[in-house]
């Protein structure tokens, strides 16, 4: 196993600017193999899909790569992955279309843990539908959100389980797989955010018993767009509202409007470069995927061991992300100084790590943040022990000042 952050840093053409980016968790810089697949997709003749003319070949061809690719990202059916402007519109779009089968007297769950992209759009939903929410809580002291929290609100009527794969807040990763188990015995759904799980870890929704697996390409240095996966047998029982000329073949359904070719082109080509992060890998796309997760854990492991390290020795810093496994994804406050002064006094560094709630809007409150959160550091396949070094050095300059 090979990680060579210099080279992978010498991709990464917006790293020129000096800036240490600690933002990852809310969109990674782009690599520029992705910049050049944009740009070729939308040099070369480009026209709504089709087989007679070079523009209606390119697009299809594009659309066919981009599946492809992300199927071997999520290990999924490349006729179940489906195209959409953002996670967030694919769980309102989702929601609407299975609550078409809800009744008063069902139940829906969510947790206290998710992104808010994970819990309105089915509390929406289930309103409208006049079903009953039940609420997974998390223990804010550990910040571990368990099965026996799934299993204290699963009942008879239970008719979908919406869950991250990993909070965007404070990196908790709950044991998705266990939870499947539950959910799948109750003979509900599970709708799993994997938005900040999939830019961190190997993903197989196979292995964790996902019936949908949403996440966001530019969460892992592709462009804006979201993804999600499911088999396309359970695709095929869904029936969204749709114009009437559209294809009702599945994945298309879900798809409406034309797609972001350009965009699609460049998610091909960040998995593409996700294949490439192990330098001694070999073998098929997915298993170079795999080895190359495995290798940006180790790295990311060791840089989040040093920001752990560092944090201890600081005076005054409360770190909120505690729990066993988690991505390398860290929430702080300081006992007398505001997160949003040292996001704008690292920013005058030219140290990026923002502060906010970050939509996750539920866990801050659970934790006992209000809506104003913490300060996220959050890694990405580009940082370094330089940059870790630049973060923590801010951090006792601004407690000091």
């Amino acid at each position: 196993m090979s990680y060579d952050v210099s080279a992978v840093r010498a991709q990464f053409p917006a790293l020129t600017a000096g800036i240490a980016h600690f933002d990852g968790p809310g969109g990674t810089q782009t690599p520029l193999s992705v910049v050049r697949a944009v740009s070729d997709a939308m040099s070369r003749p480009l026209s709504n899909r089709g087989h007679e003319v070079a523009g209606e070949r390119n697009a299809d061809a594009i659309v066919t790569e981009a599946r492809g690719a992300v199927a071997d990202l999520l290990a999924a059916d490349p006729a179940g992955i489906v195209f959409g402007r953002s996670a967030t519109q694919l769980a309102y779009d989702f929601s609407r279309t299975l609550a078409k089968d809800w009744s008063p007297g069902d139940e829906v769950v969510v947790t206290r843990l998710d992104h808010d992209a994970n819990i309105r759009p089915w509390v929406q939903a289930a309103e409208q539908a006049g079903a009953t929410v039940r609420w997974a809580d998390f223990d804010p002291a550990t910040g571990e959100l368990t099965a026996d929290d799934i299993r204290a609100v699963l009942g008879e009527r239970t008719r979908l389980v919406a869950v991250t794969a990993a909070s965007n807040l404070i990196g908790t990763r709950p044991p998705v797989r266990e939870i499947s188990r539950l959910v799948h015995d109750a003979g509900a759904l599970l709708y799993v955010d994997g938005v900040h799980h999939a830019a961190h870890a190997s993903v197989d929704i196979g292995a964790l018993g996902a019936d949908f697996y949403a996440c966001s390409a530019y969460k892992f240095l592709g462009p804006h767009h979201g993804v999600l996966a499911a088999a396309p047998e359970l695709l095929a029982t869904l029936h969204p509202d749709k114009l009437l000329p559209s294809t009702d073949a599945v994945p298309e359904r879900f798809e409406l409007g034309t797609l972001p070719y350009e965009f699609l082109a460049g998610t091909r080509a960040a998995v593409d470069f996700l294949a490439g992060l192990d330098a001694d890998a070999t073998g098929s796309r997915r298993a170079r995927l795999v080895a190359g997760s495995a290798a940006l854990e180790a790295h990311e492991a060791v840089l989040r061991a040093q920001i752990d390290k560092g944090l201890a020795e600081l005076d005054g810093v409360v770190v909120h992300s505690r729990a066993a496994d988690r991505t390398p994804t860290v929430l702080l406050t300081f006992e007398d100084r505001a997160p949003a002064d040292a996001y704008h006094f690292l920013a005058g560094r030219q140290v990026h790590a923002p502060a906010g709630s970050f939509y996750a809007i539920e866990a801050s409150r659970r934790l006992g943040l209000g809506d104003t959160g913490g300060l996220r550091v959050g890694l990405a396949p580009y940082n370094d022990t330089s940059d870790v070094d630049r973060l923590l050095t801010g951090l006792a300059d601004f407690l000091r000042s």
